[in-house]
């Protein structure tokens, strides 16, 4: 309890510092108002909707404004606080957007995307809200959700990460409170795919590894997005290389009106953001550009002695997001955007620190260090009403560095494991989309990934000076896709999606079809969903250069050049239903079956279906693709959308997921946590005319992490951490429980608006087990805890 005031004192005293630096607001009681604006463009080719109507809800007189020959529409002086806007036009379902956020220091941009009526008949209005329905991607029928930038930051504990947000829906869980790699329906983080403005990333995340698709801290920042999609099963044809989920991510376009400015504190960095037009031109709308710089916040928070939550390590780390925008052009339109994380950590330097939440492994140091840096142009064309092309070209470079090395008391440490990791990609595609009319559309398009990777790893054998080779090799890959998906729209909103999509990895020749179906069926205030998928994804690129040691011949062999695709298939059921024009309710069932799975015949517990959910992959040669797996489940969510100032969340899912090595035997996987629920809510409270107090809380109770035991006679014997494989994720540690809280406060000014938020991590300081290791020094079993209770500030400034 001493610690937790101390906690708090220091946190306090810290926002105090910090708040001191910005002028106060006046006590005028003078109308704030602000500008908001948008563009309205069809949902299946992203053209201009040119005469739309736009007005803004519950205004007395109606404020109401049409789009104009690009789509835009615009409001000046509309006060701030919440507003809703409904959009309509002649053949095309209205759309109500209901509280949206204006502040005095921003602009409010909104993008619409209006769906056309299959038949004129037809009287539907999409309610009450577009960000909670439906997916910006209308190929997609089951287990999808678009989620606004709000959400990030609303949702208590998701601390503006996209990950840790989604982890709040039905079917997502993570297991490691220091990271935000996601369980999907009980499969491994590896199988996430993430996406952003429609080109295929690495890991973005701060000390991420190759292969892997999570970590500590987010390199996306949500002041740049726009709203997105996340996906959880049967994806549609245009998605390949994934069979757990997909975050499809999308950069919002800087002010082309005006110059405006953020600067944010926060436990994601220090940082700072400007926007605004490169030109203004007499007709058409402006070029536009964004650029957001952060750097570490954890490294000031320790030295100013306030824990981060990491132990001894202090995590440095900065990344740069930038995105220009060129519409309105002859030649259509021009994205140029890029993003760049650079981090660094030193783990377990202190042979002397034992602390439960240390997150090193005791016995160990640790110098870990990672880049990514990824640049796109894509180009979008109309060539007229009906018709699209959207082309993009990438380029990405990771590279990851990791040097372990053993502990002992009373002497130097130890080499124990070298690794340099590098990867190059180039990337190019392209989609074409075509509307035949309001009931039929189609769309067709490929992907081209070409690789250059270079991999070397070694360990050290012991009582020796000489480092073991895993791989000292590198190489050029090449993955190449290309998909075909038709849409049709019967009567009575009947929906049915289908396509296929190729798969073709140059390595090995291998080649897989996939094919995807959806079919929606209204019924009543709801809708009856089905989808289905094959879904196949290429093995973590460096388990291909890994290098065989043969003592006796004093060679080395790649003996995992052939494995192939991991497969999948997803069958899912679900039925959506709006109780009100606030309540939704959604319950979703699904069986996944995989096959595939590399596996290895001298190791036969093992399987590439438990990796990826930590800082690196197995590396285990001889692997092939015989390996099993399957997930089912059942999912509920129960949800009131913000409205009267409120919301709640409740989102329950029952799961099992087991896997078969090589003796077939069927196993749990190391994600199977079989259940999980979520319950959240929050309130607004207005502060007069001027801002508000938001309050938010999140608990979850979750499964216990699935563990190895820890065989101590062996430990003892062989001077290391040894586990017992033949009781592999049998049991499981007693049930993870958090609860999370935040408070806001929100306030305008003239011509800047100002935010406050503490979030409290982990209110109770309830203890859940994250880990057992073996301590050589000591010859013991020691545990390590999830994070403790933990408050974290945010103070954001806009003009």
């Amino acid at each position: 309890m001493i610690r937790i005031k101390a906690e708090i004192k220091k946190a306090i005293a810290f926002s105090l510092i910090v708040f001191s630096f910005f002028p106060a607001f006046g006590q005028e009681t003078v109308n704030l108002t602000q500008t908001l604006r948008g563009t309205v463009s069809d949902k299946v080719t992203g053209s201009a909707v040119i005469g739309a109507n736009v007005i803004i809800v519950d205004t007395n007189p109606i404020r109401g404004t049409v789009t104009d020959i690009f789509g835009n529409f615009r409001f000046e002086k509309v006060p701030v606080g919440r507003q809703s806007i409904e959009i309509s036009y002649i053949g095309y379902n209205k759309i109500i957007i209901p509280n949206l956020l204006l502040t005095s220091g921003k602009e409010m941009v909104v993008n619409v995307k209006l769906e056309e009526k299959a038949y004129l008949v037809d009287e539907i209005t999409i309610r009450p809200d577009r960000k909670k329905e439906k997916t910006l991607n209308e190929m997609v029928t089951v287990s999808g959700r678009m989620f606004s930038v709000e959400e990030t930051e609303r949702f208590a504990g998701s601390l503006g990460d996209p990950a840790l947000m989604v982890a709040n829906y039905a079917g997502v869980m993570t297991q490691n409170d220091t990271r935000n790699d996601i369980i999907i329906r009980g499969n491994s983080p590896s199988g996430v795919l993430w996406k952003l403005e429609g080109i295929e990333i690495g890991n973005p995340n701060h000390f991420g590894s190759l292969g892997t698709t999570g970590g500590p801290v987010s390199m996306i920042n949500n002041n740049l997005l726009t709203d997105s999609d996340f996906l959880t099963g049967a994806f549609p044809a245009e998605i390949g290389n994934a069979t757990a989920g997909v975050f499809d991510l999308n950069l919002r376009s800087g002010n082309n009106q005006k110059m405006e400015f953020t600067g944010q504190v926060g436990i994601n960095g220090f940082e700072i953001g400007t926007e605004g037009p490169f030109k203004i031109r007499e007709t058409g709308p402006n070029p536009s550009y964004l650029i957001n710089y952060r750097y570490s916040t954890l490294n000031v928070m320790h030295k100013l002695g306030i824990s981060t939550g990491t132990g001894t390590a202090i995590p440095e780390y900065n990344d740069l997001t930038f995105i220009v925008d060129v519409p309105g052009t002859k030649a259509g339109r021009f994205k140029l955007f890029g993003l760049r994380g650079i981090s660094t950590i030193e783990l377990g330097y202190d042979i002397q620190d034992t602390t439960e939440n240390s997150f090193g492994i005791r016995g160990t140091s640790t110098d870990f260090a990672s880049e990514l840096d990824v640049i796109g142009l894509s180009h979008n064309y109309y060539f007229n009403e009906s018709s699209s092309l959207k082309s993009t070209l990438s380029y990405q470079f990771t590279e990851v560095a990791i040097y372990i090395d053993s502990l002992r008391e009373n002497s130097d440490k130890l080499p124990y494991y070298r690794s340099l990791q590098a990867e190059e990609k180039l990337s190019l595609s392209s989609v074409l989309k075509k509307k035949i009319n309001a009931r039929d559309n189609f769309q067709i398009g490929y992907v081209a990934d070409f690789f250059r990777v270079n991999f070397s790893d070694s360990i050290h054998v012991r009582n020796t000076d000489y480092f073991r080779i895993l791989a000292n090799s590198g190489g050029n890959m090449a993955l190449i896709r290309s998909f075909g998906q038709f849409q049709h729209k019967f009567k009575n909103n009947i929906k049915l999606r289908a396509g296929l999509h190729f798969q073709y990895a140059e390595m090995n020749n291998e080649l897989a079809a996939e094919p995807r179906l959806g079919l929606s069926l209204p019924a009543g205030k709801g809708s009856i969903n089905f989808g289905f998928g094959l879904h196949s994804q290429l093995q973590p690129k460096a388990s291909y250069f890994l290098e065989y040691y043969d003592s006796t011949e004093n060679s080395y062999t790649k003996t995992n050049q052939d494995i192939g695709f991991s497969r999948s298939i997803h069958f899912v059921a679900g039925y959506d239903f709006l109780s009100n024009k606030n309540i939704r309710i959604k319950l979703e069932t699904y069986y996944q079956h995989l096959y595939k799975i590399p596996i290895k015949e001298s190791f036969p517990e093992f399987s590439m279906i438990n990796s990826g959910d930590f800082f690196a992959l197995p590396r285990e040669n001889f692997l092939i693709n015989e390996g099993l797996g399957k997930n089912y489940g059942i999912e509920l969510t129960l949800e009131k959308f913000l409205s009267d100032g409120y919301y709640f969340l409740f989102t329950s899912s029952l799961f099992n997921s087991k896997y078969a090595g090589y003796d077939q035997i069927w196993r749990n996987t190391a994600f199977n946590g079989n259940y999980v629920f979520n319950f959240l809510g929050g309130y607004e409270f207005k502060l007069g005319r001027r801002g508000m107090i938001t309050l938010d809380s999140k608990t979850v109770l979750a499964g216990g992490k699935r563990y190895l035991p820890i065989d101590i006679e062996a430990s003892i014997l062989e001077d290391k951490d040894v586990r017992d494989w033949e009781h592999a994720f049998e049991e499981k540690y007693e049930p993870y429980f958090r609860t999370d809280f935040r408070i806001g406060l929100k306030m305008n000014g003239k011509k800047f608006s100002q935010e406050w938020g503490i979030d409290i991590q982990n209110l109770t300081n309830y203890q859940s087990l994250f880990t057992e290791n073996y301590d050589a020094n000591k010859q013991e079993v020691y545990k390590t805890y999830q994070r403790g209770f933990l408050p974290l500030f945010l103070y954001r400034i806009q003009f």
